[in-house]
C-alpha cells in the first residue's frame, strides 16, 4: 500500500527522512481493527517524530501520522484516537500509552490498524477532512480549555501563536463556549484571521493586552512564557501542550506565580471520552476544524514543507 514514512532520523533536515512510496499492508491481530483511511491531518508531532522525538532508529520505517478518518471492516464511517494504551485495551494493562506512530505504524497510508476500542463514529455532519483535523490539536485544545483551564463562558483567554494547529482551535471552541478570546501571532494576516474566527483582539507578541485574563493557552514556549505568565490576573491558569520556540524561557518568572497565586498546567491530548465529547460539540454547534490546504497522500511532502516553514493557518489534511 502507499504511504508518507519516516526512513530515517535527521535532528537537522527533518525532512531529508520522509519517503513515499510502498509499505506493506497491516496485519489482523486480536482486538484490532483496519481502518480505511479517507483523510489525515498533519500534526507537528509528524516532524518531531523525524527528529527523532519519540521515534527511535529501531523502529524505522514507521509510517507517520497520528490523525485519521475513513471506515472500518464493516462500512462504518469512524474516527480514530490515536493514544494507544491509555486504557489497556488491545495491548494489555502494562503497556505505557503513547502515540501513533511511537510504537505502532500511522495513518498516512491506505489502511491503518488500531485497537478497535479506538475507534469512534464519525458524526454524519462532518466530513471525512474535517474529522481527521480533532484527534490530536483539536482534542488538545478542548482539553486545555475545559479540562485544565477549568473555564467557564463569560471567562477571557489568551491564546498564543495564532495560526497553529492547536492555537486556531482554541480560538474557535473558546468563541464557541462564549468566552472572551484574544491572540497573538507576529504575522498581521494571521492577527487578522484571529479576529475574523471571533478573537475580540489579535496582537503582536508581548503587547499589553485590554485585561488580564483568566487563562493562557500556550504552545509556542520560550518565545511567549513571559508575556503569557504577565497577562494572567490573580489566581489565573496557564495551561502549556507544546513549546515550538523552545522549552527554556529566559525568565521563568516565579515570583509572579507565586505571589498571584497562579496556576501551571501541563496539558498532553485527551482522551477518548473528550474526543467524543468534541465531536459531539461540532456536530451540534456547527463548529468546523480550520482547514489551510487538502492534499493528496502523493502529496504529502508539500505539506509538511508548510508545516515546517510555519506557513499555514489551521490543518493539512491528506486524502487517500
Amino acid at each position: 500500500m502507499f504511504a508518507a514514512y519516516a526512513a530515517r532520523i535527521d535532528r537537522d533536515q527533518p525532512l531529508s527522512g520522509l519517503e513515499l512510496g510502498e509499505r506493506p499492508a497491516p496485519e489482523a491481530r486480536p482486538g484490532w481493527t483496519t481502518v480505511n483511511v479517507r483523510a489525515a491531518s498533519l500534526n507537528h508531532h509528524d516532524l518531531w517524530s523525524l527528529r527523532g522525538v519519540g521515534l527511535g532508529e529501531e523502529a524505522l520505517p514507521m509510517i507517520l501520522g497520528c490523525d485519521a478518518a475513513g471506515t472500518d471492516q464493516d462500512g462504518n464511517e469512524v474516527v480514530i484516537h490515536s493514544v494507544i494504551g491509555q486504557s489497556g485495551h488491545g495491548v494489555g494493562p502494562k503497556e505505557p500509552r503513547s502515540i501513533l506512530t511511537e510504537r505502532y505504524q500511522g495513518t498516512f497510508a491506505e489502511q491503518v490498524t488500531v485497537p478497535t476500542w479506538n475507534l469512534l463514529p464519525k458524526p454524519k455532519d462532518l466530513s471525512f477532512e474535517q474529522a481527521a483535523c480533532l484527534p490530536t490539536a483539536w482534542l488538545t485544545a478542548y482539553r486545555m480549555l475545559f479540562t485544565n483551564a477549568g473555564v467557564r463562558p463569560g471567562d477571557s483567554v489568551l491564546v498564543q501563536g495564532a495560526g497553529g494547529g492547536v492555537a486556531t482551535a482554541a480560538i474557535v471552541l473558546a468563541k464557541a463556549a462564549g468566552l472572551r478570546v484574544y491572540a497573538t501571532s507576529r504575522d498581521e494576516a494571521k492577527r487578522k484571521r484571529a479576529v475574523d474566527l471571533g478573537a475580540l483582539g489579535a496582537y503582536e507578541p508581548g503587547a499589553r493586552l485590554p485585561e488580564r485574563v483568566d487563562a493562557v493557552i500556550e504552545t509556542v514556549g520560550a518565545a511567549t512564557w513571559s508575556h503569557s505568565v504577565k497577562s494572567l490576573k490573580p489566581g489565573g491558569t496557564l495551561v502549556i501542550s507544546g513549546a515550538t520556540s523552545g522549552p527554556n524561557p529566559q525568565a521563568t518568572e516565579l515570583n509572579r506565580i507565586f505571589f498571584l497565586e497562579l496556576k501551571v498546567v501541563g496539558s498532553t491530548m485527551g482522551t477518548k471520552d473528550e474526543l467524543e465529547d468534541l465531536l459531539n460539540f461540532c456536530a451540534t454547534t456547527g463548529v468546523r476544524p480550520v482547514i489551510d490546504s487538502v492534499l493528496p497522500l502523493d502529496r504529502a511532502r508539500e505539506g509538511f514543507e508548510k508545516m515546517a516553514g510555519g506557513d499555514l493557518f489551521g490543518k493539512i489534511v491528506l486524502t487517500v
